[in-house]
């Protein structure tokens, strides 16, 4: 493995490429994500068709622990969206994204995969970037948004796997029916606790 395999980020466990690698740097404490075109993880309810596609860098996180992130997005086509991934294998993860809709319109949206994915539109906003928060409780996830990094607003509660189960997590770009797309991650934050009040937040 040699040093474009990994990186390394304050704060954060060592990150290393999940499925197809694609353009990545660092820049001070800011990770630049780049996907190529037709980029996405999606198992379609509809059809059975999935891709697992678009490149991720992630790090082994045990058991309870929460992730956020700044997360700014240069959207250009339907569903671009940089995103934060949990992931067991390839019939179990789940993503918070902030993403591009049909209707030109930045969203944070929800999948969830256990075999076949559970898609869920949270909120449209008017800016280009958000902090997203992924925490994990046993085998519950709860995914926040927040518009300055201190309040979080619910978007969803959900079970995924068996308790205890090795998890991957990091950050995800995807350009599904672009041609690629750019995102910044920065102010990232990674702690091994419990969110107790999931509704207040904090």
């Amino acid at each position: 493995m040699t040093g474009r395999d990994i990186f390394q980020l304050t704060g954060l466990p060592t990150l290393r490429w999940l499925h197809q690698p694609a353009t990545a740097a660092r820049a001070g404490e800011q990770l630049s994500l780049s996907a190529g075109a037709r980029t996405d993880w999606v198992t379609s309810p509809l059809t059975g068709e999935g891709s697992l596609n678009a490149p991720a860098l992630v790090f082994p996180a045990a058991g309870d622990y929460l992730l956020s992130a700044r997360v700014a997005v240069s959207f250009t086509d339907t569903f671009d969206a940089g995103v934060l991934v949990a992931y067991q294998d390839e019939q179990i993860w789940a993503k918070l994204c902030f993403e591009y809709s049909p209707q030109g319109r930045p969203m944070v949206v929800s999948v969830v995969t256990r075999g076949e994915s559970d898609d869920c539109n949270s909120v449209e906003l008017d800016q280009d970037w958000v902090y997203l928060r992924m925490a994990r409780n046993g085998h519950a996830f709860v995914l926040h948004y927040s518009l300055d990094g201190h309040y979080w607003h619910f978007v969803r509660l959900f079970a995924l796997g068996v308790a205890g189960t090795p998890t991957k997590t990091g950050f995800l770009a995807q350009s599904p029916f672009g041609d690629g797309v750019t995102v910044q991650f920065s102010e990232f934050r990674y702690e091994q606790r419990v969110i107790t009040d999931i509704r207040s937040g904090e």
